[in-house]
């Protein structure tokens, strides 16, 4: 989907993607189930995919959560162009909305990825949220954040990628910088109050969309809450005021 328009959520639902990181399919069908009345995307990371397998798809389609839901597989696939081709075949017949590519893999692996599944939005994942300038400086990244933030949304753009994930903090300027025709998908998102934990550049949702984010990933703020569905409603309706939640 290398031309697809900006993301839009479906009618009446706010921009919010719950991240399912879950350790097991049980309790995923279980969260899901409580936050789907309130959110657009469902994601499905590494932990649950590893764990649960391509079944947990199945399993949300046959459980009806994702009729009226879209489905992001959040992969992080990141292998030489023919490996990653290869993935991307294997998970679009999973038929998800999108699926994220590291951009450090380079301007070939994305355009594999892209050619290899054109029915599926490949997010191309710039810079972590974990990543902070002493961690990129540790990796051989010098520079601030938002300096290899923007060079490889231009490299994942000029690949043919229409979508992007980065942190909340560079959303303006990757919007500044690549204008309106990209989706722009932010994790690191949390509500006022909620703990940081291990992300190091983050905001709230509606600093977030206010910056230009078009979908924001909430993950632990709503599944580690003692009520998941009054969590992600709270959340989603922060995002339909256009502000964050109060705290408490």
């Amino acid at each position: 989907m290398s031309g697809a328009a900006r993301y839009l959520p479906p009618a009446g639902r706010a921009p919010l993607a719950v991240a399912l990181d879950a350790p097991d399919g049980a309790t995923a069908l279980r969260w899901a189930a409580a936050v789907a009345p309130s959110a657009a995307v469902l994601k499905i990371g590494l932990e649950l995919f590893y764990r649960a397998g391509p079944g947990i798809v199945a399993d949300l389609r046959e459980a009806g959560l994702l009729d009226d839901l879209d489905l992001f597989l959040d992969l992080k696939l990141h292998d030489i162009p023919a490996t990653v081709a290869g993935g991307m075949r294997s998970v679009a017949t999973l038929l998800p909305r999108f699926v994220t590519v590291h951009a450090s893999g380079g301007a070939a692996m994305i355009r594999a990825a892209i050619e290899a599944a054109p029915d599926v939005e490949v997010a191309v994942v710039t810079v972590l949220t974990s990543l902070d300038a002493a961690a990129l400086a540790a990796v051989g990244l010098a520079g601030p954040p938002d300096d290899a933030v923007r060079r490889l949304a231009v490299l994942a753009v000029e690949a043919g990628a229409r979508t992007l994930v980065c942190s909340p903090r560079e959303v303006r300027m990757v919007r500044s910088e690549l204008g309106g025709n990209v989706t722009l998908i932010t994790p690191g998102v949390r509500p006022v109050g909620a703990e940081a934990a291990d992300q190091a550049r983050i905001a709230t949702p509606g600093e977030a969309l206010e910056a230009g984010a078009d979908l924001v990933v909430v993950g632990r703020p709503i599944t580690r809450a003692p009520d998941l569905g009054m969590a992600a409603r709270a959340v989603a309706d922060s995002i339909s005021a256009g502000r964050g939640p109060d705290p408490g």
